[in-house]
C-alpha cells in the first residue's frame, strides 16, 4: 500500500498558541515536522466586514491518513471560532524526505 503525504495549514493569533499546537502535533506523532512562520498578514472577510490581522502560519507535514486526528487536535487547542485547517497533498518529493515523513521516529 502506497503512503500519501500532506501539508496541513493553519493560522494562529499568537506565538504561544502556535508553539503549543506545533509541539503537541509532533509530540503526539501526528506530524513529522511543523514550521512556525511568524508575522504573516491575513486579510479576510468575517461576519460581513473585512478584517486584517497579524498571525502565525503553521506548515504541518504528515502522512495523509492523519488528517482527521490533526484536525481534531487543532480544534481542541485553537482559540479561533473557525480555525483554518486545510490539507494540500504532496504530489512529489525526495524519496528520502518522504520516507522520513512516513516514519520520523525511525531516523
Amino acid at each position: 500500500m502506497k503512503v500519501y503525504y500532506q501539508v496541513v495549514l493553519t493560522t494562529c493569533a499568537n506565538a504561544e498558541q502556535a508553539q503549543a499546537i506545533a509541539h503537541t502535533l509532533v509530540e503526539e506523532s501526528l506530524a513529522a515536522c511543523v514550521n512556525v512562520v511568524p508575522n504573516i498578514q491575513s486579510v479576510y472577510l468575517w461576519q460581513g466586514s473585512v478584517q486584517s490581522d497579524t498571525e502565525y502560519l503553521l506548515v504541518i507535514k504528515s502522512s495523509a491518513d492523519k488528517f482527521a486526528a490533526i484536525e481534531t487536535r487543532i480544534k481542541a487547542l485553537h482559540s479561533y471560532e473557525l480555525p483554518e485547517i486545510i490539507a494540500v497533498p504532496i504530489i512529489h518529493g525526495s524519496a528520502e524526505y518522504l520516507a522520513w515523513l512516513g516514519a520520523p521516529d525511525k531516523v
